[in-house]
């Protein structure tokens, strides 16, 4: 199966999307600051996802969700400090905080998975 028609590469990509538009609400003087880093985390999980569908080894995909699933968890701690020194609103953050939720839920299966059927 190729990543592109998969249910996590496609709601990770639309995570990439949706912070992309909304670091646009950032203060200008943020361009270079946490407007990168929110954009580089947030690109870098579906990136990870297809770059780890895409290896051979089972160690490689192990590894690259991994990656992935620590930029999300870095994109929703640079989002929650947004969120708390009044540069992003709430409201504007439910459907990106319901994909970082949604996303992290099927890594946590898919990394599961994954080592369960590692030999012993």
């Amino acid at each position: 199966m190729h990543y592109q028609v998969t249910t996590i590469w496609g709601k990770s990509m639309r995570l990439a999307e949706q912070v992309c538009i909304v670091s646009t609400q950032l203060p200008a003087m943020e361009r270079y600051g946490i407007r990168l880093q929110l954009t580089r985390s947030a690109v870098s999980v579906p990136s990870n996802i297809a770059e780890g569908w895409t290896r051979e080894s089972k160690k490689e995909k192990a590894q690259f969700l991994a990656i992935a699933h620590g930029s999300l968890s870095e994109l929703h701690t640079q989002l929650l400090i947004c969120e708390r020194v009044g540069w992003l609103f709430p409201a504007d953050l439910v459907e990106i905080k319901r994909l970082i939720d949604e996303t992290s839920r099927m890594l946590t299966v898919l990394r599961r998975t994954s080592r369960s059927l590692e030999p012993p």
